[in-house]
């Protein structure tokens, strides 16, 4: 059986430095511009924000479903994504992703089943598989100590 699913979304450039970008999943548009670096406004989404948050959002996902499915509890999960612009011969490229999840745990003893999970989201996110580029992979479990003398609940 073969499954397909498509996504769209559409761009146009409002006035001046600004555009917006529309998914066809949803009634919100968000503004956008370039990087201030390279002449856009302070304060809008850049291009490069788009596909980073399109990068850590896929993992929350992705993380949240495998979680599910293996009955995996946990508090809290948060992505950090950053990465580098190099220039080359043809242009600027993004060539380096950082991808730095943070999972928090109630009990030491889902540490490592924790960090199982975390690999194998890293392993099959779609954003992630669709980037050529260099991704590094720093994953991070923590327990979630109790406020009450340090004892988890």
């Amino acid at each position: 059986m073969r499954f397909e699913q498509e996504y769209r979304v559409t761009a146009w450039w409002a006035s001046g430095r600004t555009g917006l970008v529309k998914s066809s999943s949803t009634p919100n548009a968000i503004h956008f511009s370039s990087s201030p670096e390279f002449g856009g406004l302070e304060g809008r989404w850049t291009p490069e924000d788009l596909l980073l948050s399109s990068l850590a959002s896929c993992f929350t996902v992705t993380f949240r479903v495998l979680a599910q499915r293996d009955n995996f509890e946990y508090t809290d999960l948060e992505v950090s994504v950053q990465a580098s612009l190099g220039k080359t011969e043809s242009g600027y490229i993004l060539n380096e992703f950082l991808i730095r999840p943070t999972l928090t745990v109630l009990f030491d003893h889902d540490r490592e089943r924790g960090m199982a999970l975390l690999r194998k989201t890293q392993a099959v996110c779609l954003v992630s598989k669709a980037l050529a580029a260099t991704k590094h992979f720093e994953p991070e479990v923590a327990v979630k100590q109790s406020v009450a003398f340090g004892v988890v609940p």
